[in-house]
């Protein structure tokens, strides 16, 4: 079932996970597994697709089965990336996983939510959790426009976007502002929330481009993205940084909450100079939250 729907009330929203950092371990190599269970990641995404090899994806299924099954990873959201269900690979991932004891699987290339119905088929034959959440890349042009639909299917918690493989189907370049990308990436976000979904940002592919990466961090949180996907662990600290509140923005929420606890009866508040309104007060209630959260997800 969904994380989350529109018509859920505000109280569930400020319960919302962190996902801040979602990091992509490939999992042909054991020692990035064993590596991933002290990294201050939020999410772990577990790859058995594009990090693969062809020649190694059995291993990679078994060593991603042994790592889970192992243990040891802490507070941190274990999720699996499977390969496509069209591929010869995509149905043996989805039995494999369907008993490991993951927090989601991740479905590459979602061009239409009747793919997300043959995956729940595949992973309700397989014995899977009837609630298993699916995430779902949007990193094609068909996945953007039906990127609604997507989000709104009930077995749906989170979008992905894979910006690489989008740039490269839209024809356009990847520049630092990422001016081609931007109306798909509004677009899904939009279709995010619409459908009740988080939904994470692309990865930023220079290493040792920290200013870059910054920047993009911040680029994708002033979209409204909850997070960043990421491809190096050296990009971790960055990641976490931007995506969580400010000590200043956290200061001033309290004070927001406490002007209008003090003054609602008056009918207008006004706090450091603006009007608040209820909605500021409940937007101010749901960064407390979150931040709490973070403290409390003990990794």
């Amino acid at each position: 079932m969904c994380a989350e729907s529109a018509s859920q009330s505000t109280t569930s929203q400020l319960l919302n996970r962190a996902r801040r950092s979602v990091l992509y371990m490939p999992g042909s190599n054991q020692r990035a597994l064993e590596k991933a269970r002290q990294l201050a990641a939020d999410t772990l995404i577990l790859d058995l697709e594009d990090a693969v090899a062809v020649e190694s994806k059995d291993i990679a299924r078994t060593q991603v089965e042994a790592a889970v099954l192992a243990g040891g990873y802490g507070g941190r959201e274990l999720v699996v990336r499977v390969n496509g269900i069209d591929t010869q690979w995509g149905r043996e991932d989805l039995k494999a996983i369907a008993k490991m004891p993951i927090n989601a699987v991740l479905i590459p290339k979602v061009d239409n939510s009747e793919i997300i119905d043959s995956v729940c088929e595949c992973l309700t034959t397989a014995g899977a959790p009837a609630d298993l959440p699916i995430w779902a890349m949007i990193e094609t042009p068909l996945g953007v426009l039906h990127s609604e639909d997507i989000a709104g299917h009930e077995q749906v918690a989170v979008l992905v976007m894979g910006t690489n493989d989008l740039a490269k189907e839209l024809r356009v370049p990847q520049t630092p502002g990422r001016e081609g990308l931007l109306c798909a990436l509004s677009k899904s976000v939009l279709a995010a929330r619409a459908g009740g979904c988080d939904i994470i940002d692309g990865v930023y592919i220079h290493l040792q481009d920290e200013s870059g990466l910054k920047e993009a961090c911040e680029q994708g949180k002033t979209l409204g993205f909850d997070g960043k996907t990421l491809i190096h662990p050296r990009q971790l600290a960055i990641c976490n940084q931007v995506f969580s509140p400010a000590p200043e923005e956290i200061e001033e929420a309290r004070k927001m909450i406490a002007a209008w606890r003090q003054s609602q009866r008056q009918g207008v508040v006004v706090f450091d100079g603006r009007i608040v309104e209820e909605l500021h007060v409940k937007e101010a209630q749901r960064l407390l939250a979150y931040a709490e959260g973070i403290e409390e997800q003990v990794l």
